[in-house]
């Protein structure tokens, strides 16, 4: 008979056996083994990754406080600024002058106008009531500082006349808002003196929009004429005026009289 029989396996390799079902049971090493070239980041690295996020977040944050400045700064010129400026001021005025050609034993002569203020559509609008002295035309006037033009209504002639704003004499309607704002606790202006501008009508305008809506709307319907302004000359009297009409009015720190003469 032919015995078989099962050979038992070495005591020394019993222990390897065990320690490889300890491991996984299924005789992989429990070790974690990582691709070449993928070592775990050194100091180095980890403090340059720091810093750059630090410079975003500060980029950040500086983004964020100027926003904030800008939205604060249009809030105050919005709310605070704007308010102590009216899209539209209304001034009752007056003047005090002396007149040494036309009323030397007179003494002071005085002249009352009505003064509105349109900052935003930039330009101004002046009612001269009749005079108490006399010698001069109740009149409409508009400076428009967006078109470059001026024109006045002779309310007794009921023509209009336009003629390129004189920047020189007409202040701008924030400068003479805030000239009027200043005297208002006062009825009367500082005394002041008065100048001359002569003026000669030429041709006649019949393209009334060409002037703009705001001179539109005060001379529709009305004869309208351009003007030329004359030399320096010394000022005129009446005897020399002959077919003249004026109009005497203050945009500024003095009075102005505007000779308006027709062509001869």
């Amino acid at each position: 008979m032919v015995k078989i029989g099962v050979q038992q396996p070495p005591a020394a390799l019993k222990p390897d056996k065990e320690k490889e079902k300890a491991a996984g049971g299924d005789g992989v090493a429990g070790a974690v083994l990582l691709p070449p070239g993928a070592e775990e980041p050194g100091p180095a690295a980890q403090g340059r990754r720091s810093s750059l996020s630090g410079v975003c977040y500060l980029t950040m944050g500086l983004l964020v406080l100027l926003l904030g400045l800008v939205f604060a700064s249009m809030y105050v010129y919005r709310y605070f600024f704007i308010t102590q400026l009216p899209r539209e001021s209304v001034f009752h005025c007056g003047v005090l002058y002396e007149d040494s050609l036309y009323s030397p034993f007179k003494g002071q002569l005085e002249l009352h106008e009505d003064v509105k203020i349109y900052i935003e559509e930039n330009y101004e609008q002046i009612n001269v009531p009749v005079p108490q002295f006399g010698g001069s035309d109740p009149a409409d006037i508009i400076h428009d500082f967006q078109r470059g033009l001026t024109a006045y209504h002779d309310i007794t002639l009921d023509k209009c006349y336009v003629i390129e704003l004189n920047t020189t004499i007409v202040m701008p309607p924030r400068n003479l808002w805030e000239l009027l704002v200043n005297v208002k606790k006062g009825t009367y202006l500082p005394q002041t003196y008065i100048i001359q501008e002569e003026m000669i009508a030429t041709e006649h305008v019949s393209d009334m929009e060409q002037l703009g809506s705001f001179i539109y709307r005060l001379c529709s319907g009305k004869e309208t004429y351009r003007l030329r302004r004359r030399g320096a000359r010394r000022r005129i009297s009446r005897r020399e005026a002959g077919n003249c009409h004026r109009i005497r009015h203050f945009e500024n720190t003095f009075v102005v009289e505007t000779v308006i003469c027709q062509k001869s």
